[in-house]
C-alpha cells in the first residue's frame, strides 16, 4: 500500500478506522472482478486502487441514523 495514497485518503475519509473499513469491503469487491473506477497506467495492488478511489470521489460511505441502527437491532 502506498503511503502518499494513505496519508491522501485519511484527508478524505478522517476516521481511520472506517477507512479501513471502506478500504476492505472495496478490495473484496474488486477481488471479486468488480471493475475499477479509475485508471492507472501502472500495475496497482487492490488496495491501492481502492484508496485512489476515495481519493478521487469514486466511492464513499455512510453512517447509519439512530433511528435506523435502533431498527437494526430489533
Amino acid at each position: 500500500m502506498r503511503d502518499e495514497y494513505l496519508k491522501a485518503a485519511l484527508l478524505v475519509i478522517t476516521d481511520p478506522n472506517i477507512l479501513v473499513n471502506v478500504v476492505s469491503r472495496r478490495v473484496k469487491q474488486l477481488r471479486r472482478g468488480h471493475r475499477a473506477l479509475v485508471e492507472s497506467l501502472e500495475k496497482l495492488s487492490t488496495e491501492d486502487i481502492a484508496l485512489r478511489e476515495i481519493i478521487e470521489g469514486k466511492i464513499s460511505y455512510e453512517m447509519p441514523t439512530d433511528l435506523e441502527m435502533i431498527a437494526a437491532q430489533s
